[in-house]
């Protein structure tokens, strides 16, 4: 699916509800798959964000214990297109109380198979293209007071020279200090925007609502995660501790605005 601003400068193309490119002026803004680094190019962590394995995969809510594998069970979901129009559409994930869901992680890189959730939900991902920037929100529909931590997965391309710097909380990061960060990645955190700065091409400002906190993480110079959570899941303390986790209300809603600029 192709969307366009009105002005024609910025296309924006997603297959099956993921994020695979934005050009502005036809500059690629998102991590190309094939490419070396992460094999996708965007990606939602729902209901936990982090790791469950040294919980035996159990997480714990008030009705009881739940196995998930890392970052959750939500992209183990397919998305149907719900609406779209030329420069907006809207994908749909349902989940249904206690149906198991097979892990894709099984058995190469997870001891568990199945996969489940004490709770109905559904998650609402709307894309909405302008001439500025590139919107999108999540509504999770949900049972009051269920429990769940929330973070967008997407992955910016880089020019490989590891020069470009990450801005947030009036302090530069650099992409080797992300690079030590390893697979906990790099927290920046009680902030709801963050900018990457490229020596050439766009710079990005990412602004956010309802996550309030981000995490940084690269497996090449090539490309950089910059992802906006709710919680940064690797405290040292506790594992998945309940301070940790969102209660929801009912509907919940999150937004995250790319905005490239000179």
């Amino acid at each position: 699916m192709i969307l366009i601003s009105e002005d024609k400068n910025s296309i924006i193309t997603i297959d099956k509800g993921e994020l695979v490119s934005y050009l502005k002026n036809n500059e690629e803004l998102i991590h190309q798959k094939g490419n070396p680094g992460w094999r996708n190019s965007d990606t939602e962590m729902f209901p936990i964000i982090g790791p469950s394995e040294a919980n035996n995969f159990l997480v714990s809510t008030p009705k009881g214990n739940y196995n998930q594998d890392q970052h959750g069970l939500l992209r183990e979901l397919q998305y149907a297109l719900k609406s779209n129009t030329e420069n907006s559409c809207v994908f749909v994930k349902k989940y249904t109380a206690y149906t198991a869901i097979e892990n894709s992680k099984y058995p190469e890189k997870s001891k568990v198979r199945l996969l489940s959730w004490p709770y109905n939900f559904t998650f609402k991902k709307s894309y909405q293209v302008s001439n500025t920037d590139l919107k999108i929100t999540f509504e999770i529909e949900a049972e009051k007071g269920m429990p769940f931590m929330l973070g967008y997965h997407p992955a910016f391309m880089l020019n490989g020279n590891s020069d470009e710097l990450v801005m947030a909380n009036n302090k530069a990061i650099s992409i080797p200090d992300i690079e030590k960060g390893g697979d906990t990645a790099y927290p920046v955190l009680n902030t709801a925007e963050i900018s990457l700065v490229k020596k050439t091409g766009f710079n990005l400002n990412i602004k956010t609502k309802g996550f309030h906190n981000f995490m940084l993480w690269t497996p090449a110079a090539n490309m950089l995660c910059i992802e906006p959570i709710t919680a940064y899941p690797y405290t040292g303390g506790e594992i998945l501790s309940k301070e940790l986790f969102n209660t929801a209300s009912g509907v919940d809603c999150f937004e995250v605005e790319i905005i490239p600029y000179n």
